[in-house]
C-alpha cells in the first residue's frame, strides 16, 4: 500500500512497505518501522490513513522532522514527498498494485462473444432457406 525508500543511513537502499495503519516509525523494538540512525527517537513518527484525504505523518511531541525541507508537526504526505528525520532520509511511495488473474472471466467473455456470433451466423441461415 505504501513504501518508504531510505535514501541515507545504514539502509540506504532498502525499501519498507506499510501494510496496517497507524505505522510508528522509530528506533523502538514496538516501532512496525525500527530505524537505528543517529537523531531517531524511539516512536518519532506515526503514518497513518485519513480515509478520503490521503496518507497523514505525525511527528512525535519534541522529535524533529521535516518533509521536503519544511519543518512539519502533522502533514499530509504526497507520492515522492522526502522525509528527513535525524541522520536519515527516506521517500514516501505509493507501491505498486497488483493485478488480479482475470484469465478465467477473460475466456468466458471470449466464449460467449464465440457463441454469439454462431447464434447469428445460424439465425441468417434458418431466415435466408
Amino acid at each position: 500500500m505504501v513504501q518508504l525508500k531510505i535514501l541515507s543511513g545504514k539502509k540506504a537502499g532498502v525499501s519498507w512497505m506499510a501494510r496496517r495503519f497507524p505505522a510508528r516509525i522509530g528506533r523502538s523494538p514496538s516501532a512496525d518501522f525500527q530505524l537505528e540512525e543517529n537523531g531517531v527517537w524511539d516512536e518519532h513518527l506515526q503514518l497513518d490513513c485519513q480515509p478520503g484525504e490521503g496518507f497523514s505523518l505525525s511527528v512525535a511531541p519534541r522529535a524533529l522532522a521535516t518533509v521536503n525541507g519544511q519543518s512539519i508537526s502533522q502533514t499530509l504526505l504526497r507520492n515522492g514527498d522526502v522525509i528527513e528525520m535525524g541522520s536519515l532520509k527516506m521517500q514516501f511511495w505509493l507501491s505498486a498494485t497488483r493485478q488480479p488473474a482475470l484469465a478465467l472471466r477473460e475466456w468466458l467473455t471470449w466464449t460467449a462473444i464465440g457463441l454469439i456470433c454462431l447464434g447469428q451466423i445460424g439465425l441468417i441461415y434458418w431466415l435466408v432457406r
